[in-house]
């Protein structure tokens, strides 16, 4: 995991950034007919239920590259940026500890809630990856959106999958603390189109304050696994989330996956 940064280059990076936007996210969808799982079904036994099995094919680094999404796969106004700098995309506003006071369960749900936060700034929501890896990012307004193509160990995978559904009800309201400043941290669980073999959703917001004035920090996540692979996006910043462009980017990427993996060149125009 990324060091994390004291609190001198935590202040600069707030100043100079304008604004501490995220890597990613997205606005939040309460609810919807695609969403990743209805209520009380884990995703696990979402995987269980497949229409057609996921290509088998090795991801490679090449494949990973041209399976991740183009301006055009998400509309708008999004603009690529250059690898280098989406890399180096993390929100001050995620670093801190968690207060264990907040659970009734303790330190064992506390670090839940740690691990969350501390995965959303690091880029790693899902793991380490295990093999092939590829990441781009977009830029529109004060908003940014980071997609991510990566293969994993299965098991692992789907083990992270199944943790994140257990947020919203683990996390649903926490505090973390950074120094002197308490920010108050809510997740709650969004849906994903039905894509891929597994998938998952949240919004995570973080009230705290930038340069001394108020802020809110809103992301919109969403994982979806095919065989070994999976895709991550996040998206959203300091104006609030992308849940349309995060919906876009997970329809639109997860088949630019499959194709790869199926040895077929991605559409060069998206596909409803």
């Amino acid at each position: 995991m990324t060091p994390r940064p004291t609190r001198l280059v935590r202040a600069l990076s707030s100043t100079l950034a304008a604004g501490t936007l995220l890597s990613t996210a997205a606005c939040s969808d309460d609810g919807g007919t695609d969403g990743s799982r209805v209520s009380g079904v884990t995703a696990s036994q979402v995987a269980e239920v497949r229409q057609t099995p996921s290509p088998t094919a090795a991801l490679s680094t090449s494949g990973a590259r041209t399976a991740l999404i183009t301006e055009a796969d998400i509309e708008d106004d999004w603009t690529q940026v250059k690898d280098t700098e989406a890399e180096s995309w993390h929100d001050s506003l995620l670093v801190g500890t968690v207060d264990v006071s907040d659970f009734v369960s303790g330190k064992a749900q506390a670090s839940d809630c740690q691990r969350l936060i501390d995965s959303l700034y690091d880029d790693d929501l899902l793991g380490r990856p295990s093999g092939a890896s590829a990441l781009r990012g977009f830029e529109q307004g004060d908003s940014r959106l980071l997609y991510q193509v990566a293969s994993y160990d299965r098991t692992d995978l789907q083990d992270s999958l199944n943790w994140m559904a257990t947020l919203p009800e683990k996390c649903d309201q926490f505090t973390v603390t950074d120094g002197e400043e308490k920010r108050t941290v809510q997740v709650i669980e969004t849906s994903v189109p039905k894509v891929g073999d597994a998938r998952q959703g949240l919004r995570v917001t973080v009230q705290g304050s930038v340069d001394g004035n108020d802020a809110t920090l809103t992301l919109n996540v969403a994982a979806v696994r095919v065989g070994d692979d999976a895709i991550t996006v996040t998206a959203g910043g300091l104006d609030g989330g992308e849940d349309d462009s995060m919906k876009q980017a997970a329809q639109q990427g997860t088949q630019r996956l499959q194709d790869v993996l199926a040895g077929k060149s991605p559409a060069a125009s998206p596909t409803d």
